[in-house]
């Protein structure tokens, strides 16, 4: 029978690059962690910016809208001081001219005002009718004016910064025979009606 004789420098070899393998693997663990440790605190600051943030936005857009609603109030005063002025010598007037040239100045005042804050008035006198601007109150027929003019405001239209606000409130012309058909229809649909 023969012996075999235990390879231990064999098992040595296998053992100790699983030795220094190990010992890798711990420091990658070990870098990982560290690196796991530092993401973690720049995700708690991040959280902890962003929790603030969301607690300092809201203030600072109510300081803002209050900070606006001021400025427009302050605008507004001299307006008011001036209409009280104007009643408080309204009684006293000699004419009426002078209560219409302070009511005359207070509109202007008032007008300046809005456009200092991007709100200007929607032209349709004259002007040929556009939907996006002016909203058809009534039509007349006019053949003398040329057709789809706004003849009559009833109400001045407003745009803020282009956009519009308030559209004109307007008559507008069509051509005698348009009107003519449309009343026919608006004649004959009442007597299918009843």
């Amino acid at each position: 029978m023969k012996h075999k004789k235990p390879q231990k420098p064999k098992e040595q070899k296998l053992l100790s690059p699983k030795k220094s393998e190990l010992e890798k693997l711990r420091n990658r663990i070990d870098e990982l962690q560290k690196e796991k440790d530092e993401l973690f605190e720049k995700l708690q600051r991040v959280s902890a910016d962003y929790a603030n943030f969301q607690k300092r936005v809201p203030k600072q857009i109510a300081d803002t809208v209050g900070y606006e609603k001021e400025k427009i109030i302050k605008s507004l005063l001299p307006i008011l001081d001036n209409l009280e002025h104007t009643l408080q010598n309204a009684h006293s007037a000699e004419n009426i001219d002078f209560l219409v040239k302070g009511i005359k100045i207070i509109y202007d005042q008032m007008l300046d005002i809005l456009k200092s804050y991007g709100v200007e008035q929607i032209k349709a006198l004259g002007e040929k009718f556009d939907p996006a601007l002016h909203e058809a109150m009534m039509q007349k027929a006019e053949p003398d004016s040329e057709e789809n003019i706004v003849l009559e405001e009833f109400q001045t239209g407003y745009k803020l910064n282009g956009r519009v606000i308030r559209p004109s409130k307007v008559v507008v012309n069509t051509p005698p025979q348009q009107q003519d058909e449309q009343q026919e229809q608006t004649t004959d649909e009442s007597t299918t009606t009843e």
